[in-house]
């Protein structure tokens, strides 16, 4: 199939390449055109505009929110003029609810076609062609895009025929896991100000709940990489934010996400934008007086 791909950051980078790998031809674009150059290298076609990318047929966006995905739209080069009646936009960000439904509408006018395909996990495993694929729309477009998303990762979960199920879905994922990692920061500063290693706490909740996400956010935050970012402090933030949206839109009261959203905020003010989101726990830290931890790693993480 050919595909148009719009956004070559630390995710969409690794996905087109392997719709590559998987035999997929790929029409390229990124803001910064030093971006392609790397997938050109790989066979992919450079685009000159989103509307070029877009005229492949069928295009991807994964870029960081709802403004840059509004940024690539319009205009004479942009998606939605480049895109032919019929063709489906894959938008495999994490947008906002009412973002997702007016992308939806604005297709509609067009006599275009908008399928929501938000994506769970880090760029490691997008590397690995281990993503979990989220995807929402009509059931024609859904089912001519599928062997896309197979390129992408094992497993593709369809939740509705409206676009926007799929970013609601997605959001509220990420609010678990945002909500797993205050909780982690927590019991980690918790034990050991009683006296316990934080190492071996985290060896028994590894033991007790047998999950790769609480293995993989506690060998995180024990090594305190926070400066090698695979998830910006800032983008967990706006995450967040679109989660708070979601729920004044339908009155679903979250105090647990409004608490997040201070801490994060606080991490925003304290200049940690551009760090891993998993330095939430310089923020707990502080709030308990603990000082003096170093970034480097703290012994050899659980296994």
């Amino acid at each position: 199939m050919e595909v148009g791909f719009v956004g070559l950051g630390n995710m969409g980078l690794p996905m087109a390449r392997n719709l590559l790998r998987a035999g997929h031809r790929v029409r390229a674009w990124n803001r910064t055109p030093e971006r392609v150059e790397a997938l050109v290298a790989d066979g992919a076609q450079r685009a000159a505009s989103p509307a070029e990318a877009a005229g492949a047929g069928v295009v991807f966006t994964m870029l960081a929110d709802d403004a840059a995905t509004l940024a690539v739209l319009g205009g004479p080069d942009g998606l939605l003029a480049g895109l032919p009646k019929g063709g489906i936009h894959v938008a495999a960000s994490t947008l906002g609810v009412p973002f997702s439904r007016r992308l939806a509408e604005l297709h509609r006018e067009r006599g275009q076609q908008y399928v929501a395909a938000p994506v769970f996990g880090r760029p490691a495993v997008a590397e690995q062609g281990g993503l979990r694929v989220v995807v929402a729309g009509p059931v024609e477009a859904v089912e001519r895009v599928r062997p896309l998303f197979r390129a992408l990762g094992p497993e593709v979960f369809v939740v509705g025929d409206a676009a926007y199920l799929a970013h609601a879905v997605k959001l509220a994922g990420n609010f678990v896991m945002t909500s797993m990692m205050e909780a982690l920061c927590e019991s980690l500063v918790l034990v050991e100000k009683t006296g316990v290693e934080r190492e071996r706490f985290a060896e028994v909740l590894n033991a007790i709940f047998r999950s790769p996400l609480v293995e993989s956010y506690c060998g995180l935050l024990l090594e305190r990489r926070f400066e090698q970012p695979a998830f910006r402090f800032r983008l967990g933030l706006k995450d967040i934010r679109l989660v708070l949206e979601t729920a004044d839109e339908t009155t679903t009261p979250l105090p647990l996400a409004d608490l997040i959203r201070q801490h994060a905020l606080e991490g925003m003010a304290r200049g940690m934008g551009e760090l891993d989101f998993t330095a939430l726990l310089r923020i707990v830290e502080a709030h308990a007086g603990v000082d003096g931890r170093t970034e480097a790693a703290q012994g050899e993480p659980p296994r």
